[in-house]
């Protein structure tokens, strides 16, 4: 197996995972929701492309939408809405760079040096995976990982696991600490964290 290449923004695509059907949400496409003077991925994609060699959105519905940003736009390789998994699947596959970060669609406070801790905690234990932690709680999709795991995913998939916490111990991989900052990490699952979020933006003036 030759030396694997560090883990630094020339080696690293971004994946915004926006595949899910909204359930929580009353099915609606959290990415496209209105936020400030943009959508929700819209802030996902300012604060972070600047981080990364390039930028795919994995995407099951309204895919022309998502695709006005600019960047490419990949949906699920297996049917049903299978879950974050199956979106890493779909970025692995697609990547021309030798790890993929993993985010959501519905985050809109992007950490600065998100890539630069995630890359450090990966290359310091040599790991397949690091995800952040917030010093409470494991977030789980935010994480950055080698294209070597995709034959693990891809295993996993085929036996029916769409858990991210239960694929994660079946690679090497760390943990990265950001907890200085676990509101960063604040997003919104149902129609009533959606209003407050947009209510505290507006208090704040952001």
């Amino acid at each position: 197996m030759s030396k694997r290449l560090p883990a630094e923004k020339s080696t690293i695509t971004a994946l915004v995972l926006a595949g899910g059907k909204g359930r929580r949400m009353g099915g609606r496409d959290k990415g496209l929701l209105p936020y400030g003077d943009r959508l929700l991925v819209g802030h996902i994609l300012e604060g972070v492309a600047p981080q990364v060699a390039g930028v795919l959105i994995n995407a099951n519905r309204h895919v022309d939408d998502y695709a006005r940003f600019g960047h490419p736009v990949v949906a699920d390789p297996i049917d049903g809405f299978q879950g974050p998994l199956a979106g890493f699947l779909a970025g692995l596959e697609r990547t021309t760079t030798d790890y993929v970060l993993t985010l959501p669609c519905d985050g809109p406070h992007i950490v600065p040096d998100l890539v630069e801790r995630l890359a450090s905690a990966v290359n310091e234990a040599g790991a397949d995976i690091a995800v952040a932690h917030d010093g409470e709680r494991l977030q789980p999709v935010y994480a950055l990982m080698h294209r070597d795991v995709l034959p693990s995913l891809r295993q996993a998939l085929a036996a029916g696991e769409r858990k991210i916490d239960r694929w994660y111990p079946l690679n090497t991989w760390v943990t990265a600490d950001f907890s200085d900052c676990p509101q960063q990490f604040s997003n919104f699952n149902t129609p009533e964290e959606y209003a407050r979020g947009d209510s505290r933006r507006l208090e704040n003036g952001s």
